[in-house]
């Protein structure tokens, strides 16, 4: 669904539409619950939007990937297997995948790093959100550690996903991004690309540079009251 509206504008608007883009892509059904539950699960978060929005750090910029909030789903929800096919690039009509060099029962491992604070969440807003095309080419290793020394954090998977999700726009050639926030325990870092005309969740190694492939990161995250 497009955004005619900047989140810097009418950042209620854009909570808004980004609560209903998730419903028309049946996540309420997903999570088990109907519209009016899953609606009242996030309405809470729309102050913080508001708010978040109108911080000295935000920023909207599509072309250059930076958005200032994401309303984010966790996979105790609604699990990447199904949000990832309901992601598209923008203007095109085939699903994301999730990638075979997941083997069976490996992409459960990859969950939230501690650094991230994200495990146990279920709703919650990121914001201050870059696609991080400026590390495009650099060592993802060498990538994370830039980041942490901005006082930065690494996105995860479900971060990546609700990003595509909430703006196709920011997926696109030579400019795609790893996912440094989830990890698994070993030198693998998932990320989000293009394949086959479709946005595609796979991973990369730690030490591998790859000239189209950056570090997504955010400022941080707000839930409800804080």
């Amino acid at each position: 669904m497009p955004h005619a509206l900047s989140p810097l504008s009418d950042a209620g608007a854009e909570f808004d539409r980004q609560v209903n883009n998730l419903v028309t892509r049946d996540y309420p059904a997903l999570a088990g619950l109907d519209a009016g539950e899953f609606e009242a699960l996030v309405a809470p978060l729309r102050a913080e939007a508001v708010a978040l929005a109108a911080a000295p750090d935000a920023s909207y910029d599509l072309e250059a990937g930076r958005v200032p909030f994401l309303l984010v789903i966790a996979r105790d929800v609604v699990p990447v297997e199904e949000t990832m096919p309901r992601t598209t690039l923008h203007g095109g009509r085939l699903p994301g995948f999730v990638d075979r060099s997941f083997e069976p029962g490996s992409l459960e491992r990859f969950v939230a790093t501690e650094e991230t604070e994200a495990g146990g969440l279920s709703a919650y807003l990121l914001y201050g959100v870059e696609r991080g095309e400026e590390f495009c080419g650099v060592v993802p290793e060498t990538a994370m550690a830039a980041i942490a020394g901005r006082g930065r954090g690494l996105l995860t998977i479900e971060e990546g996903v609700a990003l595509i999700t909430h703006f196709p726009e920011v997926l696109v050639k030579n400019k795609c991004f790893s996912l440094g926030g989830s990890r698994c325990g070993d030198r693998r870092v998932p990320a989000i690309w293009i394949s086959k005309k479709a946005p595609k969740l796979g991973w990369c190694w730690a030490g591998n540079p790859h000239t189209w492939l950056g570090m997504a990161s955010a400022a941080g995250r707000r839930v409800a009251g804080e």
